[in-house]
Order: C-alpha cells, then structure tokens, then sequence
C-alpha cells in the first residue's frame, strides 16, 4: 500500500493528480508548462497535410525515431518516419500553428501495414533493453490497443466491418508503448454499489473497493475501482467490461448484462512521473444492488491476482482514503464523479464544483496539439 500520501487532499488536487498536463503553444512550439516546459512535437498519421493527428511525441522519443529513420537508411529498408524538426521544413499544423510535426511515412497506407510496423518497432525496443520503465519486459502487457483517427469518434474494427478501408481504426499497437507515442488509450471502469436510507433519514452509501496485488506492474498496493480495465483492440466497450468483471472480481456475465447502466465518462490527461504521456478515456459504469436480494452474486471475489482483496466501504472511509491519495490517480476520479452523480458532491457543499466538472471531462487540449 502507498504510504508516502497526505491526508488533507482536497476534491480539486485529487483531480490535478491525475489531470496533470499543462499545454501551451507558442509562435513554433507546443510546451507542457507543468513539465520543465518540455517541447511536445504534434504525432500525425501520415505526411499529408490533411492527415488526422494521433499522438504526441517528447524529445527523447523525437531523437530516437531519427536513429529508427538512419536504421533503415543502414539496412536498405524504407523509412517509417517523416521528420520536420527544422525551421524551414516546418509546415502549418492542423489548429493553424506553425511548427515541428511528426508522421508515419505515406508507404504505411493500411491498418494492417502500420500495425506491422508498430509492432516490430516497440517488441525490438523491449529487446534490446529502450525504455525499459513503460515497455520493458516486466512491463509488457502482450495486449494490443487501438489507435483511432479521431480519438472521440467511433470505436469501429476490421473484425467488426469485415473491412479495413474507410474505417476510424487506424492501427493497434502494444498497451505498455503507447505512452511513449502520447496515444488516447481507453478503457472501462465500474463500481457495484448500494446505498440506503437509515432511520434518521440519512443516506448510507457503500461501495465495492478492492486493492491491487503488489504485483501489478503499476500502482501496486493502490486502491482501485471495483472493476477497471482496458479496452483491447477489435473488442467492444461493454464486452470488454464483462471480460474484467469475470477476471478481476468473479462476477457472473448474466449478472453484469442485467444490472449494470453506463452511467458516462471521464477523461485527463496523465503525465507519469517520469514523464510519459497518458490521455485517456474511461467509460463509466454502475452496478446497484438492489434491495432485499442476496447480496452474494454481487459479491467480488479475486480471481486472476491482479487484486489483493475487496472491501464493502462505507461513505465516510471512501472520503478518507480519497483525500489519503490511496486511491490510483485515474480511479480516484471515478469515485468522484460517483459522488457527484449520487449528490454528495454539489455545488453548494463544494466551492470548486465547476472546475472539477470541467476537469473530469477534459478533451486533452486537443485544439492546442
């Protein structure tokens, strides 16, 4: 369990926590002011000017696509990266700014092709040892992701359509590695809940909390929503919930098809501590269970050890660990848009009530890319 937390957090530094990247353009470069101001280069899908952006791309992965780009030169094998670094190869960005870009080469013209490249690329830096703390061997997930054109548009597949052309689908690449390409990645998050009025008229509410095993490759020992997880390539966002409602926490895929309501969404944008760059999109469910039923179905249980234990908590823990920073940044955000849904959060009770609606559904400083 993290122990190195304060106690006094408020609503607002629960959200800062997590949505931490600052973005500001100049008259040639887009800096993240909350990171040493570092320069972030724009990461497009392909060298036309009209090319739909997909990522964002720090110095250190800049240097390392121009050695990728003398590799091929060496070898006889055609690049995979357009560069434009210098002043005058500078071109007019698609928000109107003028200023370094990065893309894949126009060669990669299918899903299929650039999923290839991608592929050989990120397992032959785990190889030989590059980045070794986002997608190392300990840190590998064998589990690809989906990068999408438009990263709010539609979730569509090849094995979905039957086909590869004209899709928002633009290729899928290893989980750990996408943080290194500043890629939106997404993902499912629930809480099974009851809540009922006491005697004296208050509401009592309780949610399903688990800890994560000490084993898990980030944020060990942290708390967590009571199912969380990634949406995998070519797989729907509710059928990838009952996938992780059965794995994580033993609960019955008839159960989660009758009972759970998609309640919304959040989205932040995550800087680690070492600097790699996470924008996400969760998508937000809730379980109820109802009153006078047996409560045992409803009951997690570890399953795949990817958690230590579930515990029933109460309204006033959650507020504890929640300003403890127990929580894992991404989930802590969960319990408070819950909070917020069910009213215990409102604007008259919380004075930063509109910065952190605003903040919970962010959209990355996307026109600022």
């Amino acid at each position: 369990m993290n122990t190195a937390v304060k106690s006094d957090l408020s609503f607002l530094d629960i959200v800062d926590i997590c949505d931490n990247v600052h973005l500001h353009r100049n008259a040639t470069n887009l800096h993240d002011t909350s990171y040493d101001s570092e320069i972030l280069v724009p990461l497009y899908l392909s060298e036309s000017t009209e090319s739909p952006l997909i990522g964002l791309l720090r110095p250190i992965i800049v240097e390392q696509l121009k050695l990728e780009n003398e590799r091929c030169q060496t070898n006889g094998a055609p690049q995979l990266w357009s560069l434009r670094l210098e002043p005058y190869e500078y071109i007019t960005l698609r928000n109107g700014a003028y200023g370094p870009s990065a893309s894949l080469r126009n060669w990669l013209d299918t899903p299929s092709k650039r999923t290839g490249a991608m592929k050989e690329l990120c397992e032959r830096w785990r190889d030989a040892g590059l980045f070794s703390d986002v997608c190392g061997p300990t840190k590998w997930r064998s589990e690809m992701y989906p990068v999408y054109s438009d990263p709010f548009g539609v979730h569509d597949h090849p094995l979905i359509t039957g086909h590869e052309e004209g899709l928002n689908y633009a290729f899928e690449m290893e989980r750990s590695a996408c943080a290194l390409f500043g890629i939106v990645t997404y993902g499912v998050h629930l809480s099974i809940y009851d809540e009922v009025v006491a005697e004296d008229g208050q509401r009592r509410l309780r949610v399903w909390v688990p800890t994560r095993a000490l084993t898990k490759p980030t944020f060990p020992g942290y708390l967590d929503n009571t199912v969380a997880g990634g949406i995998p390539s070519g797989m729907s966002t509710f059928e990838s919930l009952i996938k992780e409602c059965m794995e994580e926490a033993s609960i019955e895929p008839e159960l989660v098809r009758k009972h759970t309501r998609a309640v919304g969404s959040i989205s932040y944008f995550f800087r680690t501590a070492k600097g790699w760059l996470q924008p996400e999109i969760e998508y937000v469910y809730d379980i109820v269970i109802p009153p006078g039923v047996d409560s045992a179905p409803f009951t997690p249980r570890p399953s795949d050890g990817e958690v230590e234990s579930f515990e029933f908590v109460s309204h006033g823990k959650l507020l504890q660990q929640l300003r403890a920073g127990l929580f894992k940044p991404n989930c802590g955000l969960v319990i408070l848009d819950l909070f917020i849904r069910l009213g215990y959060i409102t604007p008259d009770n919380e004075p930063e009530f509109m910065k952190i609606i605003r903040r919970l559904h962010g959209d990355f400083d996307y026109g600022f890319w």
